[in-house]
């Protein structure tokens, strides 16, 4: 395995490591999704109720939320991609981080109760894809793609 690039000596990455790739890939478009069906699509809308609440200044705050949502989602891709490139922190970052994500769901389900529908559903899914992208991470055939590389690579 070369130190840079993530990739063994035949220059492909580990099929466990491309899942996860493409996992992460799919919790960061469910986030979007949900955001964006939230807030213009599910009754109530965030925007109905945020108007509701603050009058006309909500479409700035929606903005502001999506703003920030896309900065936090730019974070976790570019953790990700370190990840892919064979940085061991980045895979303890994206495990914990999925590991935590799935427990504030469960958490929320058993406060909350269960409700039928699209939202909740979409609302959970990102933090299933992000803890399935957690798990072929740790899987043996995964580690050698994490080996320590040598100092001031």
């Amino acid at each position: 395995m070369t130190g840079t690039t993530g990739r063994d000596a035949q220059g492909t990455r580990p099929k466990g490591i491309e899942a996860a790739w493409w996992l992460t890939l799919a919790a960061v478009t469910a986030h979007v999704a949900d955001w964006a069906l939230g807030a213009f699509v599910i009754d109530p809308t965030g925007l109905d109720e945020l108007t509701a609440v603050s009058g006309p200044g909500a479409a700035g705050r929606l903005a502001l939320s999506g703003g920030i949502l896309a900065v936090l989602l730019g974070g976790w891709l570019a953790v990700a991609v370190k990840m892919r490139a064979g940085r061991g922190w980045a895979r303890t970052v994206l495990g914990v981080a999925g590991a935590g994500g799935l427990l504030f769901v469960v958490n929320d389900y058993s406060m909350s109760g269960t409700v039928p529908g699209v939202g909740p559903a979409l609302a959970a899914l990102p933090a299933v894809l992000a803890a399935a992208a957690a798990v072929p991470m740790f899987l043996p055939g995964a580690r050698t793609h994490f080996r320590a590389r040598p100092h001031g690579v």
